[in-house]
């Protein structure tokens, strides 16, 4: 299920954000940073998305995701740009093609 956070629900570090984000809580496999996990999704947009996980990774750590959306499952490796120790992370897509960047942007419109 999909909601649109409302602007005065923003976090700190969304100045920093070119893609409008919208809740999505799936679970998430990752892999990388010498940790294998699953992990629920907080948020997502286009250019990355924040998982909760207790897995401590660090600022700069590549991990390869495995995102389920729509029957399908987008494999694309993220850049971990800011850890919540013991809570969770946000990443940043690397080159994710046009067909997910598509599908992702697809699934965040409201119905």
């Amino acid at each position: 299920m999909i909601d649109h956070l409302p602007k005065d629900a923003t976090l700190q570090q969304d100045d920093r954000r070119h893609y409008n984000r919208a809740r999505l809580i799936i679970d998430v496999f990752f892999n990388g940073a010498d940790a294998t996990g699953v992990a629920s999704t907080n948020d997502i947009s286009v250019g990355g998305l924040y998982m909760n996980t207790q897995v401590e990774l660090p600022e700069g750590a590549m991990l390869t995701l495995r995102i389920p959306i729509e029957g399908e499952h987008i494999v694309v490796n993220a850049e971990v740009v800011y850890s919540n120790p013991g809570r969770g992370i946000g990443v940043r897509f690397q080159d994710l093609s046009e067909k997910h960047h598509d599908l992702i942007e697809r699934s965040l419109v409201a119905p």
